[in-house]
């Protein structure tokens, strides 16, 4: 019974036993007395409505013994609640043992502890899994993380991804995303090993992909944190390259939904107003069918290049906004699913993967 309270007074805090009772199917004074004998975790106010004790320090823990990806980042992060909207001051994430994060899953964490470190303390705790700080020290997540993040048990004096940076035939190590410069160096690195990860059929598709997404990051995300790109090979039963390009921006529906009535009347009726729903799915018919921007045809956040490439390659896209993910699944030449998750807790800005099979 904890959990389920717990779960709904995360949800809807401040409400009575009855409420609680009705939620999770219980009777009303079963539910009143299990929260008179736990008010350690449960206070109730002057109108007799029950919340959460507030802890004072918010923790996030992810799954141990298993690899993280994308969606189970954003399980624990559900389990947790949300960070960036909690009252408390001090955010713990911790990485227990065995607990091995892939590329998309960083990218996201990465995002989520820069936007955080502006109003909270934020610390990342690796004791109990210390061979993924080394990999996250590899890969330059640590160089990209602010500095005001505390890493436990500490934060290596020298970075292992500056020192060996090119040098992985596997890894383009994360790399700022700077809005004031063409990033070019950035995009060759990344289309160059892209290419010899794969095979010179992906050429075009390498050079499209990212510099098409990082222009998109340079030109729209109007954040004082910088973006950035990485990209990773994988193996196992299906070999993969995954690349990531992430911004801690206004996020796309955001970005194009000023210029909805003057350019794209037809979408200015059906996404005007703000809204899960609209943002949903405005950003599907971006990234479905491109050629949107803010600025009318012919430049910006149209997704045109990258989406004809995902198709011409059977790639799988996903791109995380605010408050919800998709996830775009392209099999002989046809987008076939969009697969949804909403109600997410908050991250800031665009966080775009996409996994190219080349096996």
């Amino acid at each position: 019974m904890l959990k389920e309270i717990e779960k709904v007074l995360k949800e809807t805090p401040g409400i009575k036993g009855r409420e609680i009772a009705r939620k999770i199917g219980a009777q009303k004074k079963e539910v009143n007395s299990f929260l008179s004998k736990h008010k350690d975790e449960f206070v109730q106010d002057s109108n007799y409505c029950w919340s959460l004790v507030k802890p004072a320090e918010f923790k996030v823990e992810f799954e141990g013994n298993h690899w993280v990806d994308s969606d189970s980042f954003e399980n624990s992060l559900l389990s947790a609640g949300s960070p960036l909207d909690s009252d408390c001051q001090s955010v713990i994430f911790i990485i227990p043992e065995r607990c091995s994060i892939l590329l998309d899953a960083a990218a996201r964490l990465l995002a989520l502890c820069n936007q955080l470190i502006l109003s909270k303390e934020v610390t990342i705790d690796f004791s109990g899994c210390k061979k993924t700080l080394s990999y996250f020290d590899r890969i330059g997540f640590l160089d990209h993380l602010n500095k005001n993040v505390t890493v436990l048990p500490r934060r290596p004096k020298v970075s292992r991804a500056s020192k060996y940076k090119g040098k992985s035939k596997a890894v383009v190590e994360f790399g700022a995303v700077d809005p004031d410069q063409d990033n070019k160096e950035l995009i060759v690195q990344l289309g160059d090993r892209f290419v010899q990860q794969s095979d010179n059929r992906y050429e075009t598709a390498a050079s499209t992909v990212f510099s098409e997404l990082i222009g998109n990051v340079k030109e729209h995300s109007e954040s004082p944190i910088p973006g950035f790109a990485a990209l990773q090979k994988y193996g196992g039963r299906r070999e993969h390259i995954q690349t990531v390009v992430s911004d801690s921006g206004l996020g796309i529906a955001n970005t194009l939904r000023p210029s909805l009535e003057e350019h794209y009347p037809d979408l200015y009726k059906l996404h005007s107003e703000a809204s899960i729903e609209s943002d949903v799915g405005l950003v599907i018919t971006a990234l479905s069918k491109g050629e949107l921007s803010r600025f009318g045809v012919g430049r910006g956040l149209g997704f045109k290049s990258s989406r004809a490439q995902a198709i011409k390659f059977d790639a799988q896209l996903s791109v995380r906004q605010e408050h919800f993910c998709l996830y775009f699944v392209y099999k002989d030449g046809e987008l076939v699913k969009v697969r949804k998750k909403v109600a997410l807790p908050t991250i800031k800005g665009t966080h775009l993967c996409f996994d190219f099979y080349v096996d």
